[in-house]
């Protein structure tokens, strides 16, 4: 029998210098997010110059929609799992971590079968809802079928790579998903352009370097030798872990899925002009993605960060880690938002020769790129709050600061003043006001000492 270690603590997260750390962890998780978000975008770029800027569309911005909203669910009821496990390991739990683990394994099989069951069918129902134009459907709607066949590969990588990151290794996920991308690269190059397969080359290419990347996850979890090993035949959902992942992970769930319903909507209201717009808008998606998955990682950070830290205890990190990773997401994000400006005529180019829909697209980012600075305080102070165990709050201001405004937006705003500018104002004006909520609850709430109360853990006072 192989003896299971203690502890791995690769990373360090509960000592050191905090910038240093979060750096540390930030880095392999931006370049993972960052191949994930390139295998989509080579689907985009490959289909958008071989077939045309109606499979531009369908590729990206219509299906990708879709399946954010659904796919999003699971992927925020997985993160209370992700936080669990680092708040378990963090307390030096064997127990805690391995029925975590098993129970997060449990779920993605069974989502990722529910998905399946009900997304293939439902795809032209959903589909038709969102006003999906004439030209745009015979493309988007087998991409669609096909990415849902494949979502049990997806789930699985999703949370075998949140297990890895709970623990402080973001290394692997990120040599995982290089390989992925890798595989998606040459399988789009002899699909869509060897095979002239079209959109459905592209799904398929896109199916099997995801599923390229849950074989690995899977093979590294099943080898280690550590507390988060994989042992199929306890794959079951424990009853205690579960309820624990449902109270921090249900309500991240429900609020994704409400950011991509408020999405849905948008997208709707964008497919509600010519192919031009949404075909712009589809471009500027991917070129977005840039600043997305950079304030993503800085958020997976600080929720894996603070999670372990509150877990041993040591509240002073979990504090002072907000402000650092709050400073450096800011840098960031000016920085990225000046080159995205600067460059985005080039970056359009990319994905179309088409100057209709690059100057469609370079008005988007004209727009909304300087106003990026005005979200991190969601992205950071949710991460840290679900870390700690305090998932509720969050997510009712989210919803009503971001996705309730978004709706009333489009419903009274938009039908006043039907252009492309009026919807594009729901992202500024909802971010601002739901970052303001998010400071004061952060600055005032008392959250972290009802999270120390909540986990039967010695007072703040205590520690100091």
């Amino acid at each position: 029998m192989r003896r299971i270690r203690l502890l791995q603590d690769e990373g360090g997260i509960t000592e050191g210098v905090i910038w240093k750390q979060l750096l540390l962890f930030f880095f392999p998780i931006l370049l993972g997010t960052f191949f994930q978000q390139l295998y989509n975008t080579v689907d985009a770029m490959i289909v958008g110059q071989a077939v045309g800027k109606e499979a531009l569309a369908a590729v990206g911005g219509t299906t990708g929609t879709l399946i954010n909203l659904l796919l999003g669910f699971f992927v925020g009821l997985s993160s209370g799992a992700t936080v669990i496990i680092s708040q378990y390991y963090g307390a030096r739990s064997i127990e805690g971590v391995s029925h975590t683990v098993h129970t997060a394994a449990a779920m993605a099989l069974l989502f990722g079968a529910l998905l399946t069951a009900v997304g293939i069918p439902l795809a032209p129902v959903l589909l038709g809802w969102m006003d999906t134009p004439a030209d745009v459907m015979p493309h988007a709607l087998p991409y669609l079928r096909i990415y849902f066949a494949g979502m049990i590969p997806s789930l699985i990588y999703n949370v075998g790579s949140g297990i890895l990151r709970a623990v402080g290794d973001s290394r692997r996920p990120l040599y995982f998903l290089i390989v992925a991308c890798l595989t998606n690269i040459v399988l789009d190059l002899l699909l869509v352009l060897g095979l002239r397969l079209g959109v459905t080359g592209a799904a398929v290419a896109t199916v099997l370097s995801q599923t390229v990347a849950a074989a690995l996850v899977v093979i590294t979890l099943l080898r280690s030798e550590t507390m988060f090993r994989l042992v199929p035949r306890r794959i079951r959902f424990h009853g205690r872990v579960f309820l624990q992942v449902l109270r921090i992970g249900l309500p991240a769930g429900l609020q994704s899925v409400m950011y991509s319903l408020s999405n849905v909507l948008i997208q709707r209201a964008v497919n509600g002009f010519d192919t031009n717009v949404l075909a712009g808008w589809t471009a500027y998606g991917k070129i977005d993605s840039l600043f997305w998955m950079m304030v993503s990682a800085f958020g997976i950070s600080i929720t894996t960060f603070v999670g372990q830290n509150f877990g041993a205890g040591r509240y002073d990190r979990v504090r002072r880690s907000v402000l650092v990773c709050m400073g450096m997401t800011l840098g960031t994000t000016v920085a990225m938002s000046a080159l995205l400006y600067c460059f985005g005529d080039w970056m359009y180019r990319l994905f179309t020769p088409d100057p209709a829909v690059i100057e469609q697209g370079m008005m988007i980012l004209h727009l909304l790129v300087p106003c990026y600075f005005t979200y991190i305080s969601i992205e950071i102070l949710s991460g840290a709050m679900r870390g700690a165990g305090d998932s509720a709050v969050p997510t009712v201001m989210t919803l009503v600061g971001v996705c309730l405004l978004r709706l009333v937006w489009l419903g009274v705003v938009l039908p006043m003043r039907h252009t492309m500018t009026t919807v594009l104002l729901t992202y500024p004006i909802t971010w601002v006001i739901t970052s303001a909520m998010f400071i004061i609850y952060y600055l005032w709430g008392g959250w972290l000492k009802r999270c120390i109360r909540r986990a039967g853990m010695p007072p703040e006072e205590a520690r100091r």
